[in-house]
């Protein structure tokens, strides 16, 4: 399943850090910023968590939450989020439910092994719970300060 602008994000309750709940209906009337990434501690993730934790005090400024999401455990999280310092919650999906809702668990190919896995999206989703926008495929470098200019714009 693909997500489209305007359509309602999927609401969603998943464990985050120190035992804390996130949901998405819990966000209501914030901007939220859903990255959903492939695993803690790896290269191109942790820079992408660094882009987006470098920018916490401009997505505050633009009244936006930031959230990564991947199928890592919350003991995980917790490390990663330990070891570079990363102030934005964290949810573990490792049943993958908001991870298929979100239509980012696909199968993705490497040296010709074909394997199921989360493709690098962000989704930006509007006070009201719908989709304002939708990166797929992402690119790390720039990425966080184009979403952040996005968060900036919506009202």
């Amino acid at each position: 399943m693909s997500l489209d602008t305007g359509d309602q994000a999927p609401d969603f309750e998943l464990p985050g850090a120190g035992g804390e709940t996130i949901s998405l209906s819990g966000l209501r009337g914030h901007k939220i910023v859903l990255y959903f990434y492939p695993k803690d501690d790896t290269s191109g993730c942790t820079l992408e968590a660094q882009g987006f934790n470098a920018l916490q005090a401009e997505f505050a400024a633009a009244e936006a939450c930031v959230i990564g999401v991947s199928p890592d455990s919350v003991k995980s999280h917790d490390k990663f989020r330990a070891k570079y310092g990363l102030t934005f919650p964290l949810a573990s999906d490792e049943a993958k439910g908001m991870l298929e809702a979100y239509g980012v668990w696909v199968e993705k190919s490497m040296y010709g092994r074909r394997y199921m896995g989360v493709e690098r999206t962000t989704i930006l989703v509007d006070r009201e719970g719908r989709i304002a926008r939708v990166w797929p495929k992402v690119k790390v470098p720039g990425h966080a300060e184009e979403v952040l200019a996005a968060a900036h714009a919506l009202p």
